[in-house]
């Protein structure tokens, strides 16, 4: 079966476990989730590359974050163990939107998902196809550079709908970059539960 790489937006991902858990997330287990893709592909997931941040730290941390970043902390320990998976970490940044609302938004991240598709050929040469999860358009040079120099194929998981004002708007632009897409469902995250002696990320 030939091989392939699964790239894995965690705040995407996060956002809709979230959307599609009706407000409650999804626990799943990133390993069976990444496979589970990849064999709907007929492929066999060689690599999974993880993107993500630590949840944000007050000055000093309150009881809550000291608690989501103890979670973290643990998940990302026991997940970098896996030989089958490379961690990148960003950072996370809060801010206060014009409503005086506070949101978080990881920082980083996409810059450090480029550059591993910039070195692809280089450090897997043997890899023709990718699977990317995310519904970020900022990847978008990167994926039609790969896929110019080294017809490199870019298999997209990614989920939208047509509400107005929705956070899972989707442009065009990703869509068109990419080889192929396929639309996320509720079932692919239950089809990779996440067993209960398993370490849990806190979100």
């Amino acid at each position: 079966m030939e091989e392939t790489l699964v790239f894995i937006d965690e705040g995407f991902l996060s956002k809709l476990s979230k959307h599609l858990g009706k407000t409650k997330y999804i626990k799943i287990n990133y390993l069976k989730f990444a496979k589970q893709l990849s064999k709907k592909q007929n492929l066999f997931c060689k690599k999974i590359f993880y993107y993500t941040a630590p949840p944000y730290q007050s000055e000093p941390p309150s009881e809550k974050e000291e608690l989501m970043k103890k979670g973290y902390d643990c998940f990302i320990k026991s997940f970098k163990k896996n030989n089958e998976v490379i961690v990148r970490e960003g950072r996370c940044q809060k801010i206060k939107d014009e409503n005086g609302e506070t949101r978080y938004k990881q920082k980083g991240v996409d810059t450090l998902l480029t550059i591993d598709l910039s070195h692809l050929k280089e450090d897997y040469p043997e890899i023709k196809k990718i699977i990317l999860i995310s519904s970020d358009t900022d990847f978008c040079p990167a994926i039609k550079d790969i896929k110019k120099r080294w017809n490199t194929e870019v298999l997209l998981y990614t989920y939208f709908d047509r509400k107005r004002k929705s956070k899972f708007s989707l442009s065009n632009d990703l869509i068109a970059c990419c080889s192929k897409y396929f639309k996320l469902t509720k079932e692919d995250f239950l089809s990779a539960p996440l067993n209960k002696n398993e370490n849990k990320k806190i979100n």
